[in-house]
């Protein structure tokens, strides 16, 4: 095992593991996969590469995220009304705790550290 996982090419990645539809859909069926780089022992944290694909899905978000999306375009929008369009080469951090919907319209691919 390396000291440091690595990822060459995070946008080109391919060998995705299915890790199946969204299970809170609203409209449509996103459907997930992605690489994991790292997971803690207990489970506490994780990192790695998600893809999903459009649609509309509840959005809880329970422990603390930041991702960097590559590819596609989708919109957050939190409970208050807030909107965040994501595009590629947007950065985003949702606290735990964030709840709202999310609407994938274009197949969207990020980088992800969940702590």
């Amino acid at each position: 095992m390396t000291t440091a996982p690595t990822l060459r090419d995070p946008r080109a990645i391919a060998g995705l593991k299915d890790w199946g539809p969204v299970p809170t859909m609203i409209e449509g069926v996103s459907h997930t996969s992605g690489v994991l780089l790292h997971k803690g022992p207990n489970g506490e944290n994780e990192c790695g590469i998600w893809v999903c694909t459009p649609g509309t899905w509840a959005c809880h978000v329970t422990r603390d995220e930041f991702c960097h999306f590559l590819l596609g375009r989708c919109t957050y929008t939190h409970e208050s009304g807030e909107t965040i369009e994501i595009l590629p080469d947007t950065a985003a951090f949702f606290p735990a705790g964030w709840k709202g919907t999310a609407r994938v319209h274009e197949t969207v691919r990020k980088v992800y550290m969940i702590r």
